[in-house]
């Protein structure tokens, strides 16, 4: 399972406060995001982030065509509903994905929570079975 982290500049501390809290759960999955955010995670965590390039150069569509390749199973996506939004097209294309996938997404601290803890419970499994019988 690959879980994917984008987080705007105003979010990314509570990013890796997230990260620290689930730590042991994210371990044990194949993480990804984009640049800045996947840097400061994983100087934080010590997790084994795989990083693409920053949100602002290209990571978010980066994220969006491995979404579409069904290669992304959870998208975490830290926003600021406060603050400009130089990249809101590239957020509107990302959620519009994960509902055409069924990816599970967050953009929030509480649904991030809830779908991290759903994950450590097993409830977010049905993916890897549909991708096995492929």
């Amino acid at each position: 399972m690959t879980i994917a982290l984008i987080a705007h500049d105003a979010k990314k501390e509570l990013m890796v406060q997230f990260c620290i809290a689930y730590c042991g759960i994210l371990s044990r999955y194949n993480l990804v995001a984009t640049g800045s955010t996947g840097k400061t995670v994983e100087e934080a965590t010590g997790l084994n982030i795989v990083k693409f390039l920053s949100g602002s150069q290209g990571g978010a569509q980066q994220i969006a065509a491995r979404i579409g390749c069904d290669e992304i199973d959870l998208l975490l996506l830290f926003r600021d509903p406060l603050g400009a939004k130089p990249n809101e097209p590239d957020e509107q294309v990302l959620l519009r994905l994960c509902d055409v996938h069924n990816i599970p997404v967050a953009t929030n601290i509480a649904t991030a929570e809830m779908l991290i803890h759903s994950l450590d419970r097993g409830d977010l499994d049905w993916r890897e079975i549909v991708k096995n019988n492929k």
